[in-house]
């Protein structure tokens, strides 16, 4: 098989009030002679790595896929300044980029598909709710509906822990230490059940999981210091009651341990009127990697459709 046609740039994307000249990054994997398919990553903050397994689909059913590092992170600027700002890490910031890569690429004309994963999907549906001229379908995977319900889930799940490990998490939550070792350990225990299940984690996700350690100013300031600990300015966040403009089909996956639990993404399903919803067994938050196969067939099936 010849090797799959890759081309890289960058996109000035302009920030009133910003100092710097923004660039936005991208990767298009296959020629944009058809409709792509757009891979939003979540955090905010952790970069495109660890939704490099999505070119599957492009080698499997021929369907362009365009990464890209959302503003903040990876190859993209970075505005470490900003952290804690919260009238800079907006949603506006996020759906604007998304809005500035679809007009560079002309995709408005050619058509485009979105596949959100985690805030990516999040930050998908926002702009799906726009009527964005062109787009075609949207998958949301694993992305909450409802911030505070994700949380009422992560408290259920917390609670789930053996008792030593949620005693540290509570401690070092009343005593805002989120960096000690304790803190780090105790949450692994989180993530290891609901956020991969794979041992070890694979090196893309650990790529995505540094950069929010390397550039945090996006993820602790809209989520807060880790999964469970929501107190950014999104923790109020109910994207579902903007969901019925969504006029496009969707797809919805979660997986069956999910962090992201059938609570948090029901009222897609509930809202979204051609929406089909599928939880992915033995699976948790990275299901695309713990159930490559299975992910892929559904998407790339779901696009075919479309």
């Amino acid at each position: 098989m010849s090797p799959s046609p890759v081309v890289e740039g960058e996109v000035p994307y302009e920030i009133p009030g910003s100092s710097k000249s923004p660039k936005t990054w991208y990767k298009v994997v296959g020629d944009l002679h058809t409709p792509p398919l757009i891979l939003l990553h979540g955090g905010p903050g952790a970069g495109h790595e660890y939704m490099t397994p999505m070119i599957d689909i492009y080698e499997k059913y021929n369907i362009p896929v365009i990464l890209y590092d959302q503003i903040g992170c990876g190859r993209s600027t970075r505005f470490p300044e900003k952290n804690g700002d919260d009238s800079f890490w907006t949603f506006d910031l996020f759906v604007k980029e998304l809005e500035n890569l679809v007009a560079h690429l002309k995709l408005h004309e050619l058509g485009f598909h979105m596949l959100g994963q985690s805030w990516g999907g999040m930050l998908g549906a926002t702009y799906a709710a726009q009527k964005p001229k062109g787009l075609k379908s949207l998958i949301l995977a694993s992305a909450p509906a409802s911030i505070p319900l994700y949380a009422a889930g992560c408290r259920y799940l917390l609670s789930q822990l053996p008792e030593d490990v949620r005693t540290v998490i509570e401690e070092c939550e009343k005593k805002g230490d989120f960096e000690s070792p304790e803190y780090e350990a105790a949450s692994i225990q989180f993530y290891s059940r609901h956020l991969c299940r794979l041992d070890p984690f694979p090196q893309p996700l650990m790529e995505s999981l540094g950069h929010l350690q390397e550039e945090p100013s996006a993820y602790v300031t809209m989520q807060g210091p880790s999964e469970f600990t929501i107190v950014g300015n999104f923790k109020d966040w109910e994207g579902w009651k903007e969901a019925h403009n969504i006029d496009v089909p969707a797809l919805l996956i979660n997986g069956e341990y999910d962090e992201v639990r059938d609570a948090c993404v029901e009222p897609w399903f509930c809202t979204i009127r051609r929406i089909r919803w599928v939880t992915i067994e033995d699976a948790s938050h990275a299901n695309h990697f713990e159930k490559r196969e299975r992910f892929m067939d559904l998407c790339g099936d779901f696009l075919r459709e479309g």
